[in-house]
Order: structure tokens, then C-alpha cells, then sequence
């Protein structure tokens, strides 16, 4: 049984920089990367929104460079999803997929959230390339383009106010007569008038010329099959926190987000923090993962001190 001070579990921006901080402590931290490296950034290409690149910067040498400097500092960082805990007493319990045992002190969660996808193959052929599922973190680069939002919820129609300030033209595709959205969004709809409805409509295929996104084909309620030209194509149709492995043991939200208490990174359970997307379904951005990755390795810094 591997014993550890501190461990992190996800290697995305919340992960990564709780690494940089929790092994400038001294705090030893071995950081399990999960199933995707990098996180939700890594579905995107260049960042134009993280501090400090006037020029943007691909979303895999952020990452790197990220990883590579907690890194230096000492962490321990591995591949390997963590798929058993015991989170019941301390040191806590966890089994790797490759079957190594750990018991940690304190333990700091940053397994994000997966955004939810169609499940359709051109939808993953195009992904990146076209196909995005976070409009803050792409929009810009369809400045004067036409671009869908698939949904009909909060999300789609804040994402389709906020690109309609960025694109010539903006479609939201709905699946129903009605939006889900409160009323406060719908009139933010309702007010731009680029935005246009496609009610009733679902999507059949992506579609693309090999390099890029350049429509879809929709199939409407009435059995009417049409394609849209698009530059580019965003879902908002919600997103998975993964708390799976945890659940029975962490509070979490309806939506299955971990709660944290106040302002800090503590959750129910004495020594286990959480950062990043997986806390925060409201703004999922690189730059506030990186800072809720911040605060957790210093809030258990100071537990263990304090035990």
C-alpha cells in the first residue's frame, strides 16, 4: 500500500496548477491525469483567452507547459484513472486502474466535467475543427461567420447571445416548439436579431469538406430533411461532472457537481477539496480551473498543518 501526503486526481488546468502549488509546499503530491490529459481544454485548438498570450497558444503546449512546471517543482504526476475509493476515515483509500493502492492524508479533486455530445460519428470526426462545445472558449474565431447552437435550455441561449455579438448570423437548433430557457434568456433571444430558431428540429449529420465544418442536415418534426450551411457548430446541451467513483461520499448538486463550502475548495468530507469544472457549472473556463486548482492545494496545505 503507496502511501501519500497529498493526491490529485485530473490533469487539466484545476489539476496541474494544485500540482504547481501543493509541491512548492512540500506537500509531495502524486497527481493521477484520468482519462483525458489535459482536460476539456484539449477538445479545443488555439486558447485566445488564457492571460499572458497576446497571440493565443495551442491548447497542447498550455497544458504541457503546465504540467512540465509542476513537474519541476517535484510532483509526481502518472497516468491512471482512479477507479475505487474509501472516503469513510483518513488516510483515504483508493485503488488505481492498473491496481496500485494508494492511501493519501488529503485528497484534491479535479476530475471536471465532460461536456454531453450527440453521439453522432461526424460530429466526432469534425470536433475542434468546427465542432465545439464551449462558445467563450472558440466564438472568437467565427467573428462575422454563421454558426448553430444545438439546445434549448439557459446554456444554449446564453451561448447563442454571446455569439451573436461575434457572428454574422446564429442559428439555435431546438428540438421542441418551446424553449426551456427562463424567461429572461428567452427575451435576450428574442432581442438579436441575428438569432433565428430552428424549432422542432434535430440534427442528422455534421457535415464537412475533410478539413472543416461547413453545415449540418437537420430532419424536422413533419419528416422534412434540410441542410444549413455553417462555419462552425456548438452544443449546449448540458454537461457530465465526473463524480462517479465518489458520489456515495462527496455532497454534490442536482447535477451532480461536487458543493464546496463558502469560497473555499472544502467539500463534506474532512480533508478532500475540490477544484475546477468539476465544482463550478457555471463558468468552466481554463482561467477559473487554474484558480479554484489555487485555492485547493492551499486549503490543504493548511489542513495538514493543522493535523
Amino acid at each position: 500500500m503507496e502511501k501519500v501526503k497529498c493526491m490529485i486526481i485530473g490533469g487539466g488546468p484545476a489539476g496541474y496548477t494544485a500540482a504547481i502549488y501543493a509541491s512548492r509546499a512540500s506537500l509531495s503530491p502524486v497527481l493521477y491525469e484520468g482519462m483525458e490529459p489535459g482536460g476539456q481544454l484539449m477538445t479545443t485548438t488555439v486558447v485566445e483567452n488564457y492571460p499572458g498570450f497576446p497571440e493565443g497558444i495551442e491548447a497542447y503546449p498550455l497544458m504541457e507547459g503546465m504540467k512540465k512546471q509542476a513537474a519541476r517543482f517535484g510532483a509526481d504526476i502518472r497516468r491512471g484513472t482512479v477507479v475505487e475509493a474509501d472516503l469513510s476515515s483518513r488516510p483515504f483509500r483508493l485503488r488505481i486502474d492498473n491496481g496500485t493502492e494508494i492511501e493519501a492524508e488529503s485528497l484534491i479533486l479535479a476530475t471536471g466535467a465532460t461536456a454531453r455530445y450527440l453521439g453522432l460519428p461526424s460530429e466526432a470526426e469534425y470536433r475542434g475543427r468546427g465542432v465545439s462545445a464551449c462558445a467563450t472558449c472558440d466564438g472568437f474565431f467565427y467573428r462575422r461567420k454563421t454558426v448553430a447552437v444545438v439546445g434549448g435550455g439557459d446554456t444554449a441561449c446564453e451561448e447563442a447571445t454571446y455569439l451573436a455579438g461575434l457572428c454574422r448570423k446564429v442559428y439555435m437548433i431546438v428540438r421542441r416548439d418551446v424553449l426551456r430557457a427562463s424567461e429572461a434568456m428567452q427575451e435576450k433571444v428574442r432581442s438579436m436579431e441575428n438569432i433565428e430558431i430552428l424549432w422542432n428540429c434535430n440534427t442528422q449529420e455534421v457535415l464537412g469538406d475533410g478539413e472543416k465544418v461547413t453545415g449540418v442536415r437537420l430532419l424536422r418534426k413533419d419528416g422534412t430533411v434540410f441542410d444549413v450551411e455553417l462555419d462552425g457548430f456548438f452544443l449546449a446541451i448540458g454537461h457530465h461532472p465526473v463524480t462517479e467513483v465518489f458520489s456515495c461520499w462527496i455532497e454534490t448538486d442536482a447535477e451532480g457537481y461536487i458543493v464546496t463550502e463558502g469560497k473555499s475548495s472544502r467539500t463534506n468530507v474532512e480533508g478532500v477539496f475540490a477544484a475546477g469544472d468539476v465544482q463550478d457549472p457555471r463558468y468552466r473556463q481554463a482561467i477559473t480551473a487554474a484558480a479554484s486548482g489555487c485555492k485547493a492545494a492551499l486549503d490543504a496545505e493548511r489542513f495538514l498543518k493543522q493535523k
